[in-house]
Formats: structure tokens, C-alpha cells, sequence
């Protein structure tokens, strides 16, 4: 398989393609917005969710994020990366990889699809974005609901460890190392001069 991590040359990042970033922002907007929903239909039901009106938004939401991902794999397969600098440390590389590949793997992949298994077994519709329903992924089965269930709030809780885990060192790599590493993924008005 295709390394999706940065490979690592130079004492500076460079910077990503203008589709990569807008994919990667576009997709940190769409999970952050479906888990933050996810988070408030469960936790907050009965304030907020009691006709489950936040439950088909988070679903309607975070089923996009495979169709998304696939696209961005398809990209990142076919288009290089800019480095990460040399100056980091064998296991800050080291890190950085394994957070990707988490990322990609936890996030992106086993998140949405034990969201969409959870629905399937519970027998509930997954609407993308209002314009048409994924198919079920196995027959209603009620006697598996509460492990879906937990399997995917569990997923939920491991990458939103992750995320924070990510914004960190992203933060680090700009206002600590100073290195380029967070301003090769911002859009060119946001980067330093």
C-alpha cells in the first residue's frame, strides 16, 4: 500500500496541493461538525434530540465522510506529499505516520462504517445529505444493536483523541518548532509571510 504520510527530506516543510488542502479542510469541517452532532443527539437527547432530528443530521453528515475519503485516497495515491522536515525526530516521525495512518484508518474508515453498521442492524435509514439512502449493510438485527452501538461511540471517543492529538501537534510544529508544517496545509492568505 502507498505510504498517505509525509515523507521526510529538508529542514522545512513545503506545501500541499490547492485541492489537497481544500479536501482536508473541507473533511475536518464535516467531522468535526457530525461528531460535535453526534456527541449532542447522545448525550443530550433529551434537550435536544427528542424527535431525533440531530440523529438524521449527524447521519446525513458523517455518511459523506466515506465517499469523501475515497476520493481523497485516490488523490493522495496519485499526488506526492511535501516532506516533513529532517530536523524532527525519528519518533516524531514516527508519530506523525501512525497519526495519519490513524486517522485515516479509525476516522475516516471505521468510524462512518460502524455508524452505518449500527444503523443497519438498529434498521434506521441513512439519508445522505437529505438526496438519497445508503443501502442497509446487513439485515436488521436487533440482538446486535448494543455492541454497534458501543463499538461506535467507543471509535467516537479513540479519534477524538486522535483529532485533538493532531491539532496539537500542528499547533507545536507553528508556534513552537516554527518549522512550516502547519502552514503548508493553510490556504495561502492564512499562511506566514
Amino acid at each position: 500500500m502507498h505510504d498517505i504520510s509525509p515523507p521526510t527530506t529538508g529542514t522545512t516543510a513545503g506545501t500541499y496541493h490547492g485541492l489537497s488542502k481544500f479536501q482536508h479542510w473541507l473533511m475536518a469541517a464535516v467531522w468535526i461538525a457530525a461528531w460535535l452532532i453526534g456527541f449532542v443527539a447522545v448525550h443530550l437527547r433529551d434537550q435536544f434530540n427528542s424527535h431525533h432530528q440531530l440523529t438524521f443530521l449527524h447521519k446525513a453528515i458523517a455518511s459523506t465522510v466515506l465517499f469523501l475519503t475515497a476520493v481523497r485516497i485516490i488523490w493522495r495515491l496519485t499526488h506526492p506529499v511535501p516532506a516533513l522536515p529532517a530536523n524532527m525526530s525519528p519518533t516524531m516521525q514516527k508519530a506523525a505516520h501512525l497519526g495519519h495512518y490513524a486517522l485515516y484508518v479509525i476516522g475516516l474508515i471505521a468510524l462512518p462504517l460502524s455508524g452505518w453498521l449500527w444503523s443497519s442492524v438498529a434498521g434506521k435509514p441513512i439519508m445522505m445529505l437529505g438526496l438519497f439512502v445508503l443501502p442497509p449493510l446487513t439485515a436488521a438485527a436487533p440482538e446486535y444493536y448494543d455492541i454497534a452501538k458501543m463499538v461506535h461511540q467507543w471509535l467516537a471517543w479513540i479519534v477524538g483523541l486522535v483529532v485533538l492529538g493532531h491539532i496539537g501537534a500542528a499547533f507545536k510544529h507553528h508556534f513552537i518548532d516554527k518549522d512550516g508544517v502547519l502552514d503548508s496545509m493553510l490556504p495561502n492568505f492564512l499562511r506566514r509571510k
